[in-house]
């Protein structure tokens, strides 16, 4: 190829790279893809004036994805052995493959997407036999990540996670056998003196293999496989730290996010290490980010979980589990802390740091509890004072409701009865005052998990009082006074999120949504508890009491029976429910009977 034409080739090429970088909001108005299209253009005439496309490659065939994708890279069928880009016809074939990759990526950036994924496949067709060759894994890698977007973006997932995995295996295999930089695709189109470093190669390639784990993790969260995303997700955080590669502040949710993963799975010192290192990379917040990488969380779904009587403290066995801890500790820091430790030199020290002031171990008795809600205490103060009421409401309810949970995890090491009920009653007073402004409509659902943890704390205070005054030889009157007044309390609340739950018309659904399911059923049983609670010297009200009482237990009885999969939420309620509605009438009867000689 003559040099003159050689030079208007690389010239539209980089202009067309110029113009497919400029943000869209830079664009007029009503021509949002205006910058886009000039890049098209140039594209379009730099592929015509490389000339088609070799003898051997057939613009005109259907694309053939299973070729590539799904068997792995050293799968029969396929070369196992490096093709080099040698020749003109080599050389030209990788050129034309570069023009169509970035044409694909144009028509995915103009919501394109079927001439997008036409253009990628022409790019993998003609260079699938040198895809394992220096000049080209890295272009082969990352037309087979667009694709799974794209296909993810459809809604294809196992198509997309074929062609990520392909990907994947490329990728090792490539380190594996050859290991050197490879070439970034732009530099087919650049003279030899602006060929990059090694180092910049380098860096450019790992930045593709990080992007392919990074979607690898989002198909798998799609998919439900939450081990596999958790995985990839953890290798995307760690590579994007290794390589620089990061926004701070949206690495930081990540970690976060990932944390909570850790957490229902009960492995707390990585769920610890993820929550230190976002601690320590949000405080990088006010550097320059080097690059945006999407939010892979997820809002958690809220479900209460409750227990119906007063949690003790079992002191017998506080010495036993002291002594397994040392086991504990040998066993694990040793080995799973290595898998997952975020950074290296200062940036590991830095969270080490922040981890070395919490345990991840279960606290044992009060004084170790007490550390860690003080702790937890100074981040919620933290949060408060960042999210305020005007202008976040979602999120400083949530952060105020995060406050009332460090009191209520406190309050079960209180051996004290009458402290555990000040921790409930200061629950009780962050919580009461968030629903009052806020409008039911708009605030669903928030409103009905502030009323039944409200109801619940009430409910634990009642509980806590009657445990009192059960050791005490005569309970006067003003105790018998505040414990009416908590049950009344309790049950006001939870009668309210039942309410809720109610149709326009006032009537309770026939068939309750399985997301607020269980909480609808233990409020039901506690109401029901609640009403055979009451202190009463009036035998006709304890009367019409109990009546109150069984009427809820048969609700959740026969609800079970017609509905068989609620009896899987509530197992140990319904048990005591139907016991309950055996011993109940006969109770009453007694009663009855009892008044009447009366």
């Amino acid at each position: 190829m003559a040099n003159g034409a050689w030079a208007e080739i690389r010239e539209k090429f980089q202009a067309a790279l110029a113009l497919s970088r400029v943000e869209l909001h830079k664009n007029p108005e009503k021509e949002p893809y205006k910058s886009k299209y000039g890049a098209r253009v140039l594209l379009e005439e730099v592929r015509a004036l490389l000339g088609p496309a070799p003898e051997d490659e057939d613009e005109d065939e259907r694309p053939q994805a299973e070729d590539d994708v799904g068997a792995g890279d050293s799968a029969p069928g396929l070369l196992a052995e490096l093709v080099a880009v040698e020749g003109p016809v080599a050389q030209g074939a990788v050129r034309l493959a570069v023009i169509e990759f970035h044409l694909g990526l144009n028509h995915l950036d103009t919501e394109e997407l079927s001439a997008g994924e036409e253009h990628l496949m022409r790019c993998l067709r003609l260079v699938r036999r040198y895809r394992l060759a220096p000049d080209c894994v890295s272009l082969y890698i990352q037309a087979q990540n667009n694709l799974g977007i794209l296909w993810s973006e459809r809604e294809e997932i196992e198509t997309a996670q074929a062609y990520l995995d392909s990907s994947e295996a490329l990728y090792l295999r490539y380190m594996k056998e050859i290991g050197s930089p490879p070439l970034d695709p732009t530099e087919h189109f650049l003279p030899e003196e602006e060929k990059l470093t090694e180092q910049e190669r380098s860096k450019r390639f790992e930045k593709v293999y990080t992007h392919n784990l990074y979607y690898l993790a989002q198909v798998y969260q799609h998919k439900e496989v939450f081990e596999k995303a958790a995985h990839y997700c953890h290798s995307t955080l760690k590579r994007q730290l290794e390589h620089n590669a990061y926004h701070p502040i949206e690495w930081a949710i990540n970690a976060a996010t990932l944390s909570q993963f850790y957490i229902n799975k009960q492995c707390f010192m990585e769920a610890r290490h993820c929550l230190s290192a976002a601690n320590v990379i949000f405080g990088q917040t006010g550097k320059n980010p080097t690059t945006e990488d999407r939010d892979m969380s997820q809002d958690p779904q809220w479900m209460p979980e409750t227990v119906d009587n007063i949690g003790e403290l079992d002191l017998d066995k506080q010495s036993e589990l002291r002594a397994l801890r040392k086991k504990e500790l040998d066993e694990e820091e040793s080995v799973r802390k290595k898998a997952v430790q975020f950074g290296t030199g200062e940036l590991c020290d830095a969270i080490s740091a922040v981890e070395e002031k919490v345990s991840y171990l279960r606290p044992l008795d009060f004084e170790e509890a007490r550390g860690l809600f003080l702790l937890g205490q100074h981040y919620v103060s933290e949060a408060k004072e960042f999210f305020q009421i005007d202008g976040y409401v979602t999120d400083h309810i949530e952060v105020v409701q995060d406050h009332s949970a460090l009191f209520k995890v406190l309050a079960f090491f209180e051996t004290d009865m009458e402290r555990r009920c000040k921790m409930h009653k200061r629950r009780i007073a962050m919580l009461e005052p968030l629903i009052v402004d806020l409008n039911p409509q708009y605030y669903l659902l928030v409103n009905r998990q502030i009323q039944f943890e409200i109801a619940h704390a009430y409910y634990d205070m009642m509980d806590l009082k009657v445990a009192i005054a059960d050791k005490l030889r005569d309970p006067d009157s003003h105790i018998v006074k505040k414990i009416n007044n908590l049950n009344k309390s309790a049950m006001k609340y939870y009668q309210l999120f039942l309410d809720s739950l109610r149709d326009p018309n006032k009537v309770f659904p026939e068939h309750i949504g399985e997301d607020v399911l269980r909480p609808a059923m233990l409020a039901k049983f506690r109401v029901a508890r609640l009403y055979g609670k009451i202190i009463t010297s009036d035998p006709q009200k304890e009367l019409e009491n109990l009546a109150t009482s069984l009427e809820h237990y048969k609700f959740i009885v026969d609800y079970c029976e017609k509905h068989p999969e609620a009896a899987q939420e509530i197992e140990v309620e319904l048990e005591l429910s139907k016991e309950m509605v055996s011993l109940l009438p006969t109770k009453m009867e007694r009663f009855r009977t009892k008044m009447a000689l009366t």
